[in-house]
């Protein structure tokens, strides 16, 4: 940002200049563009200025302004602990296909910053890429489910079992008439390079996708909400982007009042058995009006139920609201991406446009009961906030994630085998789970636990199909046998993500001696197919991490939900 500037009333020394100078620079904040992105303007970072009589008396005055607080939020994270299969076998949690936190950690990474722990949710950096899944035969299941079972590359002791979900695809041309809504936030705080200027700049890239059959609206808010752009069919073009060009950023956030056209409008242009969806684009800052977050959330899950799915779009920096764009997304049935680029923008609303849109199952769940005669312990890696009781798996009133067309999702889990000497937690001496009981209980059931010996875990899957309120079931089990002696190139290239996630948060699971140098070495020898350069700019970002968290040591906690 340009910094407004007042002199120093004490004069320095040209030495003293020196330091102060690289100290100035140190504060300011940062304003991130990705090196593959259109250019943009490029903000000043310090002002300074020496009158001439300071100069000819080698006398220099330096003009700075205090750098805003940074009050980014996000919701606090404990990561999954490693549980022992004897005292709790069973593990249930719902599908995320957010992206929003790969590409917010890639931004603050380019802007020579390590994130707070609390912004890395490893299960988006995870669903960021595309793993090659097999897809479906016929949409009369609407994906496909692939396991793998290799050894973990930072302990060999230990298995990865690697879960993939692959939705089938839809082309552009098939998707069902849209009536979407762009609820853009347009208060004081999205007058940034990076907020509403990109904003429009990403938008701009969706209107070409759209077809005549479908309605587009625009409705803005600030410290009052408007609508700017009346449903109107998509290929009118020139209306649509002299909508968004007209733009201007002001005032305060009334985000409630905003959400709330928006729905209205939706409703308006509902078109049934098509994409019926509110996009709302912002930073989440909102002041006035519905501003509690439980207010907010408990009015998109009540829209939902009309059949209007709300998706967020995060954007800008120093006051960006994760928590509540990412928590928004999820009660209203839809995904949550942080758009840090031009480019970014294309992969979410051009490349992926079908995933984004088209719902293709909702409410789907997943659960893996574990054997205890061949698994000692486990730990599922990422989707700490997406954690379910047993029971929820079979009540189809308990809201989960939904899979848009040609999305697929990745869940990891870390499993020690019984035996194996890769054991963390103790066994408990007295009651279920200890040594005495787990002997006992065998004796009896030997006949049955024979028939299963083979098999590693049980996993079983729910889902709905769209307009449907009854969930179907999906059962796999995984046997010992299948696990590989080598992990494949997608486990590989998966356990770097996940690895370079952990590492972000403090390196708990991994440990040093697999480290950033792990890391790096399974990313390069698992970029494959890189047609889009994903996998090769992760690659960097994984270097950039190591050589700051090598400066700078551990990263800290930001400010959190709730907190």
């Amino acid at each position: 940002m340009l910094l407004r500037t007042t002199p120093r009333t004490a004069p320095v020394a040209a030495l003293a200049l020196g330091i102060a100078v690289v100290l100035a620079v140190a504060g300011c904040s940062k304003k991130v563009e990705r090196a593959d992105a259109p250019a943009m303007d490029q903000p000043e970072s310090v002002a300074m200025a020496a009158p001439a009589s300071a100069m000819e008396s080698k006398t220099y005055f330096l003009q700075e302004a205090p750098v805003a607080a940074n009050t980014e939020n996000y919701e606090k994270i404990a990561a999954n602990p490693i549980h022992r299969v004897a005292e709790q076998p069973v593990s249930t949690f719902s599908i995320d296909v957010d992206t929003g936190s790969y590409a917010n950690v890639r931004r603050m990474l380019a802007a020579g910053e390590l994130p707070p722990k609390d912004a890395v949710r490893v299960e988006e950096l995870l669903n960021y890429f595309d793993y090659g899944y097999p897809k479906p035969a016929s949409r009369d299941t609407p994906f496909q489910v692939s396991t793998e079972l290799a050894p973990a590359p930072w302990n060999a002791k230990h298995v990865l079992m690697q879960i993939g979900i692959q939705g089938y695809d839809v082309d552009k041309a098939e998707l069902p008439p849209a009536n979407l809504v762009l609820l853009i936030d347009t208060s004081g705080s999205m007058d940034e390079p990076d907020k509403l200027p990109l904003l429009k700049k990403a938008f701009a890239q969706l209107v070409p996708q759209l077809r005549a059959k479908d309605r587009i609206s625009i409705v803005a808010y600030a410290g009052s909400a408007g609508l700017v752009l009346p449903p109107t069919p998509g290929d009118r073009g020139g209306e649509i982007l002299a909508a968004l060009d007209n733009l201007q950023a002001g005032g305060s956030t009334n985000g409630g009042e905003g959400i709330q056209l928006a729905y209205a409008t939706a409703r308006q242009a509902f078109v049934e058995g098509g994409i019926n969806r509110v996009l709302l684009a912002t930073d989440g800052d909102f002041n006035v009006g519905t501003a509690n977050q439980e207010a907010l959330e408990t009015l998109v899950a009540d829209q939902r139920k009309s059949g209007i799915a709300l998706s967020t779009l995060g954007f800008g920096t120093g006051n960006y609201n994760d928590a509540m764009a990412e928590q928004l997304a999820d009660v209203g049935n839809g995904n949550h991406a942080y758009i840090d680029s031009a480019l970014e923008a294309r992969k979410v609303l051009v490349e992926e446009l079908g995933s984004t849109l088209l719902t293709i199952a909702g409410d789907v769940k997943v659960q893996v009961e574990f054997n205890p005669a061949v698994v000692a312990e486990y730990r599922l890696i990422g989707y700490e906030n997406r954690m379910l009781k047993r029971e929820d798996f079979n009540n189809d009133k308990v809201d989960a994630g939904e899979i848009g067309a040609g999305h697929d999702v990745t869940a990891l889990y870390e499993v020690t085998l019984v035996g194996s000497g890769g054991e963390s937690v103790d066994p408990l001496r007295y009651g279920k789970g200890s040594d005495a009981a787990a002997a006992d209980a065998k004796a009896p059931r030997a006949a049955a636990g024979d028939a299963k010996s083979g098999e590693l875990a049980l996993l079983r899957l729910r889902y709905k199909r769209p307009g449907e309120n009854t969930s179907r079931l999906i059962e796999t089990p995984l046997l010992r046998k299948d696990i590989a002696g080598e992990p494949s190139e997608r486990l590989r290239f998966a356990a770097s993500v996940a690895a370079f996630g952990d590492l972000l948060r403090g390196g708990t699971y991994v440990g040093q001696d697999f480290g950033w140098n792990g890391v790096i070495g399974l990313a390069r020898g698992a970029r494959g197919d890189d047609r889009n350069g994903y996998r090769g700019e992760f690659l960097q970002l994984a270097q950039t991490a190591s050589s700051l968290q090598a400066s700078s040591g551990p990263v800290k906690d930001a400010a959190v939900a709730g907190e």
